[in-house]
């Protein structure tokens, strides 16, 4: 997933939310957005729990 556009990751996700695609795909579509410090999404509940902040290097 590392060698995906960010612009396609961001549209895979709205599009996998839209479509009620599986819970763990989208939470997997959510922690690679997070880990690339992209736009904020809504997160479900259970990655709040893990949530960590971005920091800029």
């Amino acid at each position: 997933m590392s060698e995906m556009p960010d612009d396609l990751l961001l549209e895979s996700y709205t599009k996998a939310k839209d479509l009620q695609l599986c819970r763990d795909f989208i939470l997997l579509l959510e922690r690679e957005i997070q880990r690339r410090c992209l736009h904020p999404v809504n997160p479900s509940p259970q990655e709040q729990k893990t949530k960590k902040s971005c920091t800029i290097r």
